[in-house]
């Protein structure tokens, strides 16, 4: 017997599942099937990703804290997978009290033996794409504003963030 361990993304709390998340989460739940019928040891994890500029966005246009925000949606999240008969060992949320602490002790244990550095990143930043852009990668404006991002046509926005950093060699 070997141990096989299959996850699925974790899954943005900024609006409701959809096909995409269905279509990984079954896909994966069908692999965790299969390897405990051939007899494996299989621990099968799904969850929401409960940060970030977009949840706080959904937030704050839905009328709720982040908090209750993914609170909300990620029972939506648990309601639809056990609506299609998904049944992972763990469901994790990134607000969960083991998952901050986890968390920090993999970020104190990486910073005290060097391997990360703060600094300060800056660029043109699509929230809905959830990615930075170079000023050439942008499309043109028509209205003169901020470049437009070259999948949702919508404007970047300049961001500035101190953050954290691994260091590469």
């Amino acid at each position: 017997m070997s141990r096989y361990y299959v996850t699925t993304p974790i899954y943005y709390v900024n609006d409701a599942p959809h096909i995409g998340h269905a279509y990984t989460t079954v896909t994966a739940d069908a692999l965790a099937r299969w390897h405990r019928l051939i007899g494996d040891e299989v621990f099968f994890l799904t969850g929401t990703d409960e940060h970030g500029l977009k949840v706080a966005r959904a937030a704050e246009a839905a009328g709720r804290t982040p908090q209750e925000h993914a609170d909300l949606t990620a029972a939506r999240f648990r309601e639809t997978w056990d609506l299609l008969d998904v049944v992972p060992d763990r469901f994790i949320r990134t607000t969960d009290p083991d998952h901050h602490e986890a968390v920090r002790a993999f970020l104190q244990r990486v910073h005290d033996n060097g391997h990360i550095y703060r600094d300060t990143y800056a660029g043109w930043y699509c929230v809905a794409c959830e990615a930075y852009y170079a000023e050439d990668e942008l499309l043109p404006n028509p209205d003169g504003g901020p470049g437009l991002d070259p999948i949702h046509e919508r404007p970047a926005e300049w961001f500035e963030e101190d953050n954290w950093f691994f260091r590469l060699s």
